[in-house]
């Protein structure tokens, strides 16, 4: 049971080196690489363009691009450290994750590479987990591994790693907050050096890269990104495993959750969701059943906000009307470029110049605001 069919594309050496220049150099997220790159047609080129367009977007100065040794240095760490780093169009790049507007440029992966390929399901629940939460996640894990699912989750103590444990020998991929030798919680070396002979790891930050809180919703949307759906088992509210449930919910995906106790505030959130729409989960079965359809439906890219063109002939009245109407109260690219009477393609351009100056945020929902 495989995702996709293997991709046939390879990147060069130098471009794989380029992109990794980009992805690594200052106010350079996943939506403003993808802009780039598809503007610009190759990671040379958007390098040689990074300096004018952050001075256009009000730059106090020149911001770091990383140096070709600093990048030949961390392809040759990550061969060392048996990681490959994979971009969307390469074979072993999870075929869903690489449909979401922010995907990883590239992909840090270590394991069995395969696993990849196949239908994942992500579970994801409290750390602090209830003894029936982390029997009944490792039982559904177990079942779903069984049907040929593989089980992907966060790593974390709790449901996470039963998860995990129960899918060692059917296959499981375990996404990490920070570089691939600094694992947290760092009790998990063992469970993640168990599940790379038949899974695999991902994450896509570089070596040596501790996981700060910020790090881990970033992680959590590659959960929901490459799994056909995201089952909660156990979620307090304002937990982690919410942030990925909305996340799931955003990108499209399916989401379940499993009923628990009113009177336990671990079970709050799961069955919140149900209230909201979720899917009811009480066996495999039901999270089957529900993927099926899916999975017979081609994994096709998206249409995004990104493929539109961008256009950097701005008229200075035009640039100056952007920028007035954002402020740091968030604003949808929508409503900006209504009230800001240009093209869209306009609008874009400006916020990428903004964004690589350091001056604007994204949010989630399309939402952009000051800095």
């Amino acid at each position: 049971m495989h995702d996709r069919s293997p991709s046939t594309t390879e990147l060069t050496d130098t471009e794989r080196l380029n992109r990794l220049r980009l992805i690594r150099s200052d106010n350079v997220g996943p939506r403003t690489f993808a802009s780039l790159l598809r503007h610009f047609g190759d990671a040379a080129h958007a390098l040689e363009r990074l300096p004018d367009l952050a001075r256009r977007g009000g730059a106090s100065g020149p911001g770091r691009i990383a140096s070709e040794s600093d990048a030949a240095a961390e392809l040759a760490a990550c061969r060392k450290f048996g990681i490959d780093l994979v971009a969307p169009e390469e074979a072993h790049y999870p075929a869903r994750l690489a449909t979401i507007d922010d995907a990883p440029p590239l992909l840090g992966v270590r394991g069995a590479r395969d696993t990849l390929m196949r239908p994942m399901i992500a579970i994801v629940g409290s750390r602090n987990a209830s003894g029936a939460g982390l029997k009944f996640a490792g039982q559904l894990a177990r079942d779903l591994g069984d049907a040929g699912f593989v089980v992907i989750s966060g790593l974390a103590r709790g449901i996470d790693q039963a998860a995990h444990r129960a899918t060692i020998a059917s296959g499981t991929v375990a996404v990490l907050a920070g570089g691939h030798d600094r694992i947290y919680p760092p009790e998990h070396e063992d469970l993640l050096a168990a599940l790379l002979a038949r899974g695999a790891a991902i994450s896509e930050m570089p070596l040596g890269h501790v996981p700060r809180a910020r790090d881990f919703p970033r992680r959590n949307r590659l959960i929901s990104g490459a799994s056909l759906g995201v089952v909660v088992v156990e979620a307090a509210h304002r937990s982690g495993s919410l942030i990925t449930a909305r996340m799931a919910a955003e990108q499209g995906r399916e989401v379940f959750a499993v009923p628990g106790s009113p009177i336990d505030p671990r079970a709050a959130g799961a069955n919140d969701l149900i209230k909201q729409g979720a899917t009811l989960v009480t066996e495999a079965a039901d999270v089957i059943s529900a993927v099926t359809p899916i999975m017979e439906r081609p994994v096709m890219l998206s249409a995004r906000e990104d493929d539109e063109p961008l256009d950097f002939a701005t008229d200075a009245s035009d640039r100056a009307r952007i920028i007035n109407l954002l402020g740091p109260s968030p604003i949808s690219l929508d409503d900006l470029i209504r009230m800001a009477n240009v093209s869209p393609a306009v609008v874009r351009a400006v916020l990428l110049e903004l964004e690589l100056a350091g001056r604007l945020e994204r949010h989630g929902g399309g939402l952009v605001s000051m800095i």
